[in-house]
């Protein structure tokens, strides 16, 4: 009997020494104007593992996507990536970010006006702030948005997750998430915007 447990013992240590390294994930939140968007957008980031809709920055607990698109909660519509460091950086998930919205318009994005809809990046720690202030800083300095630009960065405040039928959208209904996206002019503007770096990083 004990060579038995012995025996199990030893195969069942084998197998947890052969599972793999661990990953070595983080965590990014953007907010970028329709959270459909922004997470079918950062779905096709090589590196990025999982992205789940949601609301942050407001004072109301668990807001309801009713409250936040009807203003006042002080909510943005965002995306709380969860990526793997080893295979992407912060930096590149910035410069994903920026190609993939307009940071110049401070009343929402393309056809989605409010502030729910305005851009952010809510950093989750000190050196996230500091890497995106200096992208915004480089971005501003080069002059390439034709305007100022206007996204604010903030510290991280508590993400609710979005009702289950907002999340995977695009994969859920692409239809109507392909017609929503196309009226909205969303890829239209970002392709004036940005000409041959629009959606850069984007597969």
């Amino acid at each position: 009997m004990r060579k038995f447990f012995f025996m199990a013992a030893l195969i069942g240590s084998f197998f947890v020494s052969w599972s793999g390294p661990a990953t070595a994930s983080s965590t990014a939140i953007f907010a970028g104007g329709c959270f459909w968007c922004v997470e079918s957008d950062f779905d096709k980031v090589p590196g990025v593992l999982d992205t789940t809709s949601g609301y942050i920055g407001g004072t109301v607990k668990n807001p309801t996507y009713q409250q936040v698109s009807a203003g006042g909660t002080g909510h943005r519509e965002a995306v709380q990536i969860t990526y793997d460091s080893d295979k992407v950086s912060y930096d590149k998930l910035l410069e994903v970010f920026w190609h993939s919205v307009d940071p110049t318009d401070a009343g929402g994005q393309f056809c989605d006006r409010g502030f729910s809809y305005t851009t952010a990046i809510y950093a989750t720690s000190s050196a996230q702030a500091r890497a995106a202030e200096a992208s915004k800083k480089a971005l501003n300095a080069s002059g390439k948005a034709g305007a100022p630009i206007v996204t604010p960065i903030e510290r991280a405040a508590t993400f609710y997750p979005a009702e289950d039928y907002h999340q995977d959208y695009y994969k859920k209904s692409p239809l109507k998430y392909n017609f929503y996206r196309f009226r909205c002019g969303r890829d239209a503007r970002i392709e004036r915007l940005w000409g041959d770096d629009a959606f850069k990083g984007i597969k």
